[in-house]
This record gives C-alpha cells, structure tokens and sequence, in this order.
C-alpha cells in the first residue's frame, strides 16, 4: 500500500510525499502492528504523521530530527490519495 500524504504547516506551506516499502516498514515497527489491520482500523493521526515524517527524510527533505518538533510543525497532515493493489491479483502476458 502506497500514501500520498499532504502536510499543511502553520505557516500554511504544502508539502506532499508517497510513502515506500521502507516507511511502512518503520511504521509496522514502531507501532508494532502489521498493515492489513488498516483496513479494518484506519489509521490515527499520529500514525499518519509519522507515515509523512520518515518518508519525507527517507526523500531527503529537511524535517525536525524529533518526531515531536515535526508534529508541531503541522497544521494538518492527511491522506490524499492510497494506491492498494490487490495483494492475490495476477496479471499474465495474456491480460
């Protein structure tokens, strides 16, 4: 599964990133969960904090080092759009 977060910090600035295998993996780590319960929980607003956090450093984009100083940077960080490909879907030179 791939997000496509948009952060809005207070000083009304945009900035939008994708998460990767990586961040997810971070993710799945930190919170000590595993991706399929998203479908079934959604994710909290920390959890997509976070998601933007570590894919904007793994992108090479300043942020705070601090996960914290981060959050209180945001005025709102959201779900854009998410790119889920079904897992059990096979495609064939023939589709």
């Amino acid at each position: 599964m791939q997000l496509t977060i948009e952060c809005v910090y207070k000083d009304e600035t945009k900035a939008t990133t994708i998460t990767k295998l990586f961040t997810t993996v971070l993710w799945e780590r930190k919170f000590k969960t595993k991706l399929s319960r998203v479908a079934n929980d959604g994710l909290s607003q920390e959890e997509i904090a976070y998601l933007a956090w570590e894919s904007f450093r793994d992108d090479g984009v300043k942020v705070p080092d601090d996960f914290d100083q981060f959050q209180r940077s945001l005025k709102s960080c959201l779900p854009i759009e998410a790119n889920d490909p079904k897992v059990d879907a096979v495609l064939t030179a023939s589709d």
